[in-house]
């Protein structure tokens, strides 16, 4: 159906009714009361629009714990790209995602349908659950909604996403004339895409599907929330231009026809819990161009391109990019990078990135063949960026298929770029640890005298249990880097490798 933007229509009404209706395990009174506390154990699931593909390698029930009603889940169908690394080529792969709410705790039951099932994992191993296997059925508890993946067999492609949320007790209403609400079911907009006026919440109920682009240019105090899902929209799934105090929180952004999430020449965006998953060419997951205080908080990444990339100029949008900050999440590359930072700019008026924060993260997966784009954290300035004072914190990073660890390189990369980046100037890198056997040398590439990396120190680096520091016991004519196989060129310097107390001495001396 098109859907006009008016507040009072007959899908805000029908969708008000069908929400209500289909609520699993949870009446609708239910659902909109206030605990106060979130204590009583609650669950609520979404039925799938039957119009949406699905996958059938699982069927997934839950129930509350220990012993509530089990319902069943539906499952969407995420699609995943690989590429071919001698001819080029993309593969595209179907998987499957489910989601629901819950408050308390939940008991998942997972049985893989094509059989066979020898091995189970729930990923981020960071979580440490440790699934109960019944043949083709594994069963694992959640205390609190957490998004996890789980892998049978070792299966990278044919795997279960689940995303999960608390309950909503406090929804907006189809009646409030700021709301631009969408109930259960799927649903278009003329021209495919919604622009969001200042002011006004964009709502997307559990078991809503929109395909258009929701949009913000030049407004400010709006949001768009809700346990839905934006599926398979024109051109990206959000746009942001020239907009403040944005806020992005909950939502499913399912393969999107470009990127999940473009954040340019705005401010004051926080974009909490948002899910993105995609598999076509050039399919980012959120970039940021040009932009100052922009949060992503809790987020789970699963994208054939970039996850999250940290950009100055690009097309039309022009300036610095300032106090980004990446935490809470959960990141996995089919293609390229977990996060990428500096590949574009204003060569003929150079801009700087800087203030970077990237902490508690889970990086799941990195597959990218061609060396200019490996790096689970790459830190590339082209285009005279400058990169300053970035801190990297509490980053776990699983074994994955095929890349780097860190990549530091300032680049002139002519395919993008028309001039040299300025360089890296203060990273700080604490707790960041790998465990596995498939990364590549980590680079660390400074471009000339003019154009270096400076200042950058690790500080408690682990790699597979080693802690690397430069006071370990290695032959005094070892760099610190080759106990680990890493390398750094003559263009980088004040390169340092500490222990937590060696760093703990150094601040208080």
């Amino acid at each position: 159906m098109n859907t006009p933007l008016s507040r009072r229509t007959a899908l805000q009404a029908a969708g008000a009714t069908a929400l209500a209706a289909g609520l699993s395990g949870l009446t609708a009174a239910a659902a909109h009361a206030d605990d106060g506390h979130n204590s009583r154990p609650e669950l609520v699931t979404y039925p799938r629009p039957t119009t949406i593909p699905t996958n059938t390698s699982f069927q997934v029930r839950v129930r509350t714990a220990p012993d509530g009603t089990w319902q069943t889940l539906d499952i969407y169908r995420p699609q995943f790209e690989e590429i071919n690394a001698t001819t080029g080529s993309g593969k595209v792969y179907n998987s499957s995602m489910a989601y629901f709410d819950f408050n308390g705790s939940v008991e998942i039951e997972v049985t893989y349908l094509k059989g066979g099932t020898t091995k189970t994992r729930v990923r981020p191993d960071a979580l440490g659950i440790k699934p109960e296997l019944l043949g083709d059925t594994l069963r694992f508890t959640l205390d609190e909604p957490k998004d996890v993946v789980v892998q049978i067999n070792d299966e990278i492609f044919d795997a279960l996403h689940l995303i999960t949320n608390r309950v909503e007790h406090h929804a907006p209403s189809a009646d409030d004339p700021d709301v631009i609400y969408f109930g259960p079911g799927v649903h278009t907009v003329t021209g495919n895409v919604l622009t969001v006026p200042s002011g006004k919440t964009v709502y997307l109920a559990g078991g809503a599907v929109l395909t258009a682009q929701v949009y913000f240019k030049d407004v400010e105090k709006s949001r768009l929330t809700g346990h839905g899902v934006l599926y398979n929209n024109p051109g990206g799934a959000i746009l942001c231009e020239g907009s403040k105090n944005i806020r992005v929180e909950d939502v499913i952004i399912l393969n999107p026809a470009g990127y999940a999430g473009t954040f340019a020449e705005s401010d004051n965006v926080h974009i909490k819990k948002a899910r993105a998953f995609s598999s076509k060419g050039n399919g980012d997951g959120f970039d940021v161009f040009s932009s100052t205080r922009i949060t992503f908080d809790g987020c789970f990444m699963r994208n054939s391109d970039d996850c999250i990339a940290i950009y100055c100029h690009r097309w039309n949008y022009y300036g610095d990019t300032r106090d980004i900050t990446v935490k809470n999440c959960t990141l996995w590359a089919d293609v390229a990078h977990p996060i990428n930072v500096g590949t574009h700019g204003n060569t003929d008026a150079p801009e700087t990135i800087e203030n970077l924060v990237i902490k508690n993260i889970d990086i799941l997966d990195h597959r990218e063949p061609q060396m200019n784009y490996q790096g689970c954290i790459a830190l590339n300035p082209g285009d005279s960026n400058l990169i300053k004072n970035v801190r990297i914190e509490d980053v776990r990073i699983e074994d994955f298929r095929w890349g780097q660890v860190i990549y530091m390189k300032v680049m002139y990369n002519t395919k993008y770029n028309t001039s040299v980046g300025r360089g890296i100037d203060g990273v700080y890198v604490k707790n960041l640890s790998y465990t596995g056997t498939h990364a590549n040398p980590s680079l660390f590439l400074g471009y000339d005298a003019e154009h270096a990396i400076t200042n950058v120190t690790f500080e408690n680096l682990v790699i597979n249990g080693l802690v690397v520091a430069d006071s370990m016991k290695k032959p005094s004519w070892y760099y610190t880097t080759d106990a680990i196989q890493w390398f750094y060129n003559e263009h980088v310097t004040n390169l340092k490798f500490l222990t937590t107390a060696e760093a703990a001495a150094a601040a208080a001396s």
